[in-house]
């Protein structure tokens, strides 16, 4: 039996559905009811420090939502929505998920100096743990060894690694301070709510499936390697795993125009008839954050320029993708200037064939929305990118309205 054909514009209506984006922008205030909207969209939220325009984990409520009060991850965690985990990357994750990651917490993460650590101390991450027993949760910094300045950013000492084991290890859960974003260790059983450590572990088999199901649902539609990314799973355990999920209806196999590998149709996929928002997409956005799905759906190449050295970048540090409909059409370069209160735009580029004027009319008033939401006065265009002339003029006719 031949695999159903789907076009790609199709394909990336679905796609962008998955995510939320075929629902309007909520009017009027934002609360956490909408935040449990886009949650059920996305099931987990990636999690990343840098703060030169905002953290991403705030960007993709913000391209859904519009502007709303930036306490909604942090509200959600203490009402025990929200656990973090190492899922996609560091990432928080809907605490209706939990059972589901516990089979990975059964054993030791595969870090090499975790084992170097176990060696040259046998006791020492048990330590680390009775002292949070005995005195409470507890920062990387109020633990640290460290002699001199830190090197790379992965370069953890001694007490990192106790801290960052006993978390991969689910016997303790994380939050994060609101002063600086420091991961807070401390006892699971102290944070994640007891009905929910009641409930029992998902077996590996199981999980695996869930989660295969759960992807699918969130991108709407995906080849093997992109349901498996999303909770970075390895593809040999899933194969089968995919092909029972076909078995029984839950997902269809397609065709999608221009993909070398088969894909899967969520059974619950909706195919809207047009999209319509423009926004800008964290550079870890599920819509982008795996780049060969973000080149094979929308022709887009990307990647985050912020760990190429500066006389190699192309656009700039923080780039954002520029979502325009059912495309991915160009790339901002956004930095908050704190001191001027100013939303710089300091890159704006477009894709070939993209019109510049009717795309710049609809970005003005949304980089308008980012700098209010962002506790900013102005909108500040630089020189630099094609777009860069025809965007200022649209944002200084936008503010004078």
């Amino acid at each position: 039996m031949t695999a159903e054909a789907i076009s790609l514009a199709t394909a990336r209506r679905i796609a962008l559905a998955a995510q939320g984006f075929a629902e309007p922008r909520p009017q009027g205030r934002v609360d956490r009811r909408h935040f449990r909207r886009v949650l059920d969209r996305m099931g987990l939220i990636q999690i990343d420090s840098v703060n030169v325009l905002v953290r991403s984990q705030e960007l993709p409520l913000f391209a859904r939502l519009g502007p709303h009060p930036r306490s909604l991850i942090g509200e959600a965690t203490r009402a025990g929505a929200l656990f973090e985990y190492w899922v996609h990357e560091a990432s928080h994750v809907d605490m209706a998920h939990y059972h589901l990651h516990r089979w990975k917490m059964a054993g030791d993460h595969k870090w090499e100096r975790y084992f170097t650590l176990k060696d040259r101390r046998p006791n020492f991450v048990e330590e680390v743990y009775k002292r949070i027993v005995d005195e409470g949760p507890v920062a990387s910094a109020d633990l640290s060894e460290r002699v001199g300045k830190k090197g790379t950013w992965w370069d953890w000492d001694d007490a990192k690694v106790a801290l960052e084991n006993l978390f991969w290890n689910g016997r303790v859960t994380v939050t994060r301070r609101s002063s600086d974003f420091a991961r807070v260790y401390d006892l699971t059983e102290r944070v994640i709510p007891a009905e929910v450590l009641a409930r029992p572990a998902a077996p590996e088999r199981d999980a695996r499936k869930q989660l295969l199901e759960l992807a699918a649902r969130h991108h709407g539609i995906g080849t093997l390697a992109d349901l498996t990314d999303y909770h970075r799973q390895k593809n040999q355990p899933c194969r089968d795993l995919v092909a029972e999920l076909v078995e029984e209806g839950v997902l269809r196999e397609v065709r999608v125009e221009g993909w070398k590998q088969p894909a899967y149709l969520h059974r619950e996929a909706r195919i809207p008839r047009r999209i319509t928002a423009c926004t800008v997409l964290s550079p870890f956005d599920p819509v982008v954050w795996n780049r060969d799905r973000a080149n094979r759906l929308f022709g887009f190449h990307y990647r985050i320029e912020i760990y190429t050295p500066q006389p190699k970048r192309i656009y700039g540090y923080y780039v954002l993708p520029i979502l325009w409909g059912d495309s991915v059409v160009g790339r901002l370069d956004l930095k908050s200037d704190r001191q001027r209160r100013a939303l710089l735009v300091q890159g704006s580029f477009t894709e070939p064939g993209v019109p510049p004027a009717p795309l710049a009319d609809d970005l003005a008033p949304e980089l308008h929305d980012m700098a209010r939401w962002l506790g900013l006065d102005t909108v500040d265009v630089g020189p630099r990118g094609d777009l860069a002339s025809t965007l200022r003029e649209a944002v200084g006719h936008y503010a004078r309205r």
